[in-house]
């Protein structure tokens, strides 16, 4: 079989006929060398910490790069006050649990996280079960909570590891947003299922967009099923107080399951799932992500300080949404499209991926550190750069890449103009 390596995507090397596991490894070994060859990296080398500006190692240097590539967005990773946390907890337990949590591995630092991210949203009534990443809060809870009798109705644009949750289960997709599509797909599923569970993201990782999460959460009630939200981009950003895309909706409390990761907004690594207390016993005691992984270390005391300086320090939030506001204008302005985005995931949309691929190179160039996103994460024909946008990017670092995009549009007319 031959692959052509300029228009293959990473797709197209997943499952192919007659090739075993070292076959398909040597292929995509050499379409990664062109890549390569063409000036398409991935998996670069950080040598500095998360932040704004890092220093990146490339083919055979290493250079000071402004990031967008990070979802640190109030840069927590770097906050003192988080550090100080992360070592004294270091410094009481050790650096790590050595356990599962059924078996010696649960220590009090984790009640004290499940009790603060619980009461973070409110819901002091229910509880949160805490994972090691929030990849595994929604593949491994949504696999022991759906069997086969079961359906999950998921917006097609929700994360992979909502997708590898529903291996186990019915599962059925609609548009993105389309509210008309999710009712038919109720109503038809109404009398048929044991447990129809809606599952959405509150602010979507590749548009940046959010819910319409006040008309959902009327559709699934109407049809007598479950709605579960993952805000991971959300929280800490969007909402009155930072409590996401589900606070001003005032369903903080009515939402059956909230998801989310402390890799994003609180600076660190895990997830959680708050739900009620019976259902969250049910997680505790049947995921075998909790049965047979070891627990978040010590130096997960930090989330804690992370998850106070949401209301501690609100400047932080503040500045996010000034760079925000005025790093999308600017490229508005020079006519690229940002699609619907209302958060600070800001992604230019381009089409072609193999241009997005040349426009990252030259983003890389210029001195600046983006992610080029490609089938299959988007469609074939929705490639774009995707940033992130930090609350510690400067206005010159804003500038700076604006100013490069305005001279890649002169080189490859990638505005929407």
């Amino acid at each position: 079989m031959n692959i052509n390596f300029s228009t293959a995507t990473f797709k197209d090397f997943e499952n192919i006929p007659g090739y075993d596991m070292m076959d398909r490894a040597d292929i995509y070994y050499d379409f990664l060398e062109y890549m390569k060859s063409n000036g398409h990296r991935y998996r670069l080398r950080n040598n500095t910490g998360c932040s704004s500006v890092m220093n990146v190692g490339t083919e055979n240097a290493t250079q000071e790069f402004v990031s967008f590539v990070t979802s640190d967005y109030l840069g927590f990773t770097q906050h003192p006050k988080v550090k100080q946390a992360a070592i004294e907890g270091i410094e009481k337990y050790g650096t790590g649990t050595a356990a599962t949590p059924l078996i010696g591995g649960y220590y009090l630092y984790h009640t004290e996280l499940e009790s603060k991210i619980a009461s973070f949203f409110g819901r002091t009534q229910d509880e949160a079960v805490i994972f090691t990443t929030g990849y595994t809060a929604n593949s491994a809870t949504l696999q022991i909570l759906l069997q086969k009798e079961d359906i999950a109705i998921v917006d097609m644009a929700v994360h992979a590891s909502v997708y590898e949750g529903c291996i186990l289960t019915n599962r059925k997709t609609f548009p993105h947003n389309n509210l008309e599509a999710l009712e038919n797909i109720l109503k038809t599923s109404e009398n048929n299922y044991r447990t129809k569970l809606v599952i959405i993201d509150g602010v979507y990782s590749q548009d940046g967009d959010t819910a319409p999460i006040e008309e959902i959460y009327k559709l699934v009630k109407k049809y007598n099923a479950y709605l579960m939200i993952d805000d991971v981009h959300g929280v800490g950003i969007l909402g009155k107080t930072g409590r996401g895309t589900i606070e001003d909706t005032g369903l903080l409390d009515k939402i059956d399951i909230i998801t989310g990761t402390f890799s994003k907004t609180f600076g660190s690594l895990g997830g959680y799932v708050i739900t009620n207390k019976k259902l969250a016993n049910f997680i505790r005691f049947q995921s075998r992500q909790q049965i047979f992984s070891a627990t978040m270390p010590p130096s997960s005391m930090g989330i804690v300080k992370a998850i106070e300086l949401i209301d501690e320090e609100p400047q932080w939030r503040a500045k996010l949404w000034e760079n925000i506001n005025y790093f999308k204008k600017g490229l508005n302005d020079l006519g690229l499209e940002t699609g619907t985005t209302s958060s600070a995931v800001i992604p230019v949309k381009i089409g072609d991926p193999h241009v997005t691929g040349d426009v990252g190179k030259l983003l890389i160039e210029r001195g600046i550190y983006t992610n080029p996103i490609i089938y299959p994460a988007v469609a074939r024909k929705d490639a774009r750069i995707r940033m992130s946008i930090m609350a510690t990017h400067e206005r010159e670092h804003l500038d700076k890449t604006l100013n490069a995009f305005e001279d890649i549009d002169k080189k490859l007319h990638i505005a929407k103009k």
